[in-house]
């Protein structure tokens, strides 16, 4: 008797399920491989299964394979998938095996570039096409990188690395943080380096770069996101750029910047394609941790029929086959995948009745030339795709300006096409939603808060303390720091907290102004306010303002008084032309003398043109020598000083000392460090310094105060000014700049300048050009002793022949006179012109002088000549005795037959 047959187990319902889809399977595996001749063509697919991106490009490639095998009636296609999650090296194993045991004829997929390099090797040596779906980090097209077979249907990481330059440069941030999910392979290496140069190519440049930890070998996504962004607290920059970064990542990323307050206010993000790509398919809960950033988007079409119909179709077989996921809409990942098949197909319409080889079914994909739903394919030109500028705005994002790839108009608002005629601009058009809501454009840097004020150093030991002054003895900060430095950054922020507020507490340093500089280099200080110069080496470390004073090195002496300043009017001419002068003139009056006719008035005229001539000369000179004396110092140069070993003073905690040692080669035992400003005028005095070398806006300071004893040569060279110095890449170094020229411009730079340089009351009433009584002292003398010289002789010869008068008076009419009478009668004398009393007579001169005799001409005597004698003149003065009458009394000349007989000879 048979036994009983048993019911069927569970067990055995699934055995056998099992074992039928294998069978089925292999079965179907074995008729593609059977019929794979010219009629058929096998394609392995190398994908993440796992990603939402390889489910989007799986469920892509699905529909383009069913849609060309159900049109086409001659020719089909075969998919083998290969679930790829495993280490970077495995892709070459995979390839591999899929082209020498499956035997596929095509490769498409790949999630990195680095994966798709390493299938393409073997797809090199077998001249099996590889269609990678990443976005390739390099500039250049992968077959003159040795890869012929590699074909790229994603953009170019330079392209959007280039856009997120144009957008850094637009906004005028100067630092970037850059950040990435490390893969582990140094895959990011190239991406950092291009980074780097193309932000160099802008002014900019990354002060930090934060590599994640790949988020399959973390066990607390979280808790290592926080660790890593902890770091980036020690810095000043907060514009952050996403380079790559898986999704997963990206939420953890966000979430954690959000949550540590790295998206407040003046803080910017960029986000890539890698990232960007997924916001039409993202959780909106996700995307509202990224409101405010920034995206560069792969630009596609939504509006075409032929996008329509796939989107159609791949949100019903996306959401049956993934009913996990809650967005069913398809990113630019399952475009590009559709495409890759796309791309196949038409190259094996090409081929027609041709042998179908991998060969020669790469070369038709090389020549493929469409409009697919991700854009223009075209491989002869790297296949540049457009980018679109996005913002992330609530649970969404609006799309901005297009990237016209143009550095100085990088954006246009409609279009893709930098050519179609729209009008480009500098910055996003917007208007965009930054992190915080913030209305104006963030500076992107840490912006100083009530809690943490902006740290500013100030130079407590300023030589001279009209810049800056520091009392500790003062409490209240309006009081403790004074200064024209002090001043001008208190004009700035009252211009800057128009726009935003700037706490600040300045901090004094006693240091050197070069370790100053270092404090705002190491980030101990935010910046430095005070008299700092503005070098080139400096410059490398620090961000300096523009400059609101000159600066350069002058050499400043103590002026002396000249040593023959009386008798500088002889100086115009060499004591030869003195001496030939004066033989020229006496010569000529002997000349005149003797002559005494009308040919003498041609020796004047002639004497005249000398006189002429040396006058127009000795003035110009004397003019020259004194405008070279008030403007050339006794030191000429830095040469002379080093000749005669001489000892300068100089600023030894400014950088002064170094310059003159190291550029002017002078002896450092020469140089004396002058600590404070009156020093310098001790030092003179004392004879410690023959010269002091200060700064020029410090040389002005001094002089100003002491015009009368020290003046200043011309600057030795150059500096680029005194400015403000803040940490590199700080906007705040051009906010200050711009209002350090507003107050320029107002003249608040200049009434500061009148208040704290004010000069000196005597050097205000003091006028350089005028000559002083001193100048000219000794040529006033010399004529001054001359004319009383000659006054002294002509009276002396007066008094002796008045003494001869009176003695004749005396013997002829013998009587007493007072003082007063003979003061009367030596006046009386003196006045008629009698200097010789001949034969001690006085013919005409009477103790009672008539009004005739008053007005009676003095030169008659003098003027008479001898018509016998041939001087013409009386022989002497016996002769005129002969020819006057006896009488004391002189007769009036029309009643005196000899008075008129004297004039008539």
């Amino acid at each position: 008797m048979p036994f009983p047959l048993n019911p069927p187990t569970p067990c055995f319902f699934y055995f056998s399920l099992t074992s039928i889809l294998l069978i089925v399977s292999h079965l179907g595996y074995i008729t593609s491989i059977a019929v794979d001749d010219n009629n058929s063509t096998i394609i392995g697919a190398i994908i993440d299964a796992n990603s939402r991106k390889g489910k989007e490009e799986i469920t892509a490639i699905k529909i383009a394979v069913d849609k060309f095998n159900n049109n086409s009636k001659n020719h089909k296609l075969s998919l083998i998938f290969q679930n790829f999650t495993g280490e970077l090296y495995r892709a070459a194993l995979t390839a591999e095996e899929l082209i020498k045991e499956n035997k596929v004829q095509v490769i498409v997929g790949m999630d990195t570039w680095q994966q798709a390099a390493l299938a393409a090797e073997i797809g090199n040596q077998a001249q099996v096409p590889v269609l990678s779906l990443a976005a390739a980090a390099s500039a250049r097209p992968s077959r003159q990188l040795g890869r012929s077979t590699l074909i790229q249907m994603g953009t170019n990481v330079s392209e959007q690395i280039r856009c997120i330059a144009a957008i850094v440069h637009s906004y005028h941030w100067r630092r970037v943080i850059a950040i990435y999910e490390d893969d582990a392979y140094g895959g990011n290496a190239e991406m950092l380096t291009l980074l780097s140069e193309t932000l160099q190519g802008v002014g900019s440049e990354i002060e930090y770069h934060l590599p994640l930890p790949p988020i399959s070998s973390l066990s607390d996504p979280r808790g290592a996101v926080h660790q890593e962004l902890l770091k980036l607290l020690s810095t000043q920059s907060r514009v952050f750029i996403v380079l790559q970064s898986s999704l997963p990542m990206a939420t953890q990323l966000f979430q954690e910047a959000r949550r540590m307050d790295f998206m407040g206010k003046d803080s910017a993000w960029i986000i890539t394609d890698s990232i960007s790509s997924f916001l039409d398919s993202m959780d909106t809960s996700v995307i509202s941790y990224m409101e405010g950033a920034l995206g560069i988007k792969s630009y596609h079409s939504k509006s075409n029929r032929a996008f329509q119909e796939f989107s159609t179709q791949f949100q019903e077989n996306f959401t049956s086959e993934y009913p996990e996921e809650d967005n069913a809409q398809p990113a630019i990942h399952a475009l590009r995948a559709y495409d890759s098949i796309d791309v196949i197909t038409r190259a094996l319409e090409r081929l027609a009745g041709d042998t179908n080889t991998p060969k020669m079914l790469l070369t038709n994909i090389l020549l493929s030339d469409f409009s697919g739903l991700s854009g223009t394919i075209n491989f002869s030109n790297s296949n540049s795709l457009p980018f679109i500028i996005i913002n992330i705005v609530g649970k969404g994002y609006t799309e901005l300006d297009f990237w016209t790839q143009d550095l100085d108009n990088p954006f246009i608002r409609e279009g893709g096409d930098k050519n179609s005629g729209k009008n480009t601009t500098r910055i996003l058009e917007g208007p965009v939603i930054w992190p915080g809501y913030l209305k104006r454009v963030p500076k992107g840097w840490e912006m100083p808060t009530v809690a943490k004020p902006l740290k500013i150093g100030i130079p407590a030991n300023a030589t001279f303390k009209n810049y800056v002054k520091v009392d500790e003895a003062q409490i209240e900060p309006e009081k403790k720091y004074t200064g024209f430095c002090i001043d001008i950054f208190r004009e700035v922020i009252k211009i800057l907290e128009q726009n935003y507020s700037l706490p600040y507490r300045f901090v004094p340093f006693f240091g050197t102004y070069d370790e100053l500089v270092d404090c705002v280099h190491n980030k101990t200080y935010d910046a430095v306010v005070g008299d700092v110069t503005i070098l080139a080496t400096r410059s490398k470390k620090v961000e300096f303002t523009v400059p609101y004073a000159e600066s350069g090195l002058v050499i400043v002496q103590a002026t002396s008084e000249e040593p023959h300043k009386a008798w500088m009017f002889l100086k115009p001419f060499t004591w030869e032309t003195w001496v030939v002068t004066g033989a020229l003139l006496i010569y000529t009056m002997f000349i005149v003398w003797t002559i005494r006719s009308n040919i003498t008035r041609v020796v004047i005229v002639a004497w005249l043109f000398v006189v002429f001539v040396l006058t127009s000369s000795y003035t110009a000179s004397l003019s020259s020598m004194l405008t070279v004396q008030r403007l050339e110092p006794n030191v000429t140069d830095i040469e002379w000083l080093k000749a005669t070993r001489s000892v300068v003073g100089c600023n030894g905690a400014a950088f002064m000392r170094e310059f003159l040692e190291n550029v002017f080669n002078f002896d450092g035992a020469h140089i004396k460090n002058i600590s404070n400003q009156n020093q310098y005028h001790g030092e003179f005095q004392s004879g410690n310094i023959s010269a002091a070398v200060p700064g020029l806006p410090h040389a002005k300071i001094f002089t100003s105060l002491f015009c009368k004893n020290y003046t200043a040569g011309q600057p030795l060279n150059r500096f680029g000014g005194l400015g403000f110095a803040f940490q590199k890449g700080s906007p705040l170094a051009t906010d200050v700049s711009e209002a350090i020229l507003t107050i320029s411009e107002k003249r608040i730079l200049k009434e500061l300048e009148d208040k704290w340089f004010p000069r000196s009351a005597e050097c205000s009433a003091t006028t350089n050009d005028e000559l002083s009584l001193q100048n000219f002292w000794a040529l006033y003398l010399l004529c001054g002793a001359t004319s009383t010289l000659c006054f002294i002789l002509f009276f002396l010869r007066l008094l002796i022949d008045f003494k001869h008068h009176q003695a004749s008076r005396s013997d002829a009419n013998p009587s007493d006179e007072s003082v007063w009478m003979k003061t009367v009668q030596l006046v009386h004398f003196f006045h008629n012109g009698q200097t010789e009393i001949p034969n001690g007579r006085l013919s005409n001169l009477s103790p009672h002088p008539t009004g005739d005799e008053w007005i009676s001409p003095r030169w008659s005597t003098v003027s008479c000549f001898d018509t016998h004698g041939a001087s013409g003149r009386l022989s002497s003065y016996s002769d005129y005795e002969l020819k006057v009458s006896s009488s004391d009394v002189l007769e009036p000349p029309e009643t005196s037959p000899s008075t008129v007989s004297i004039h008539n000879r």
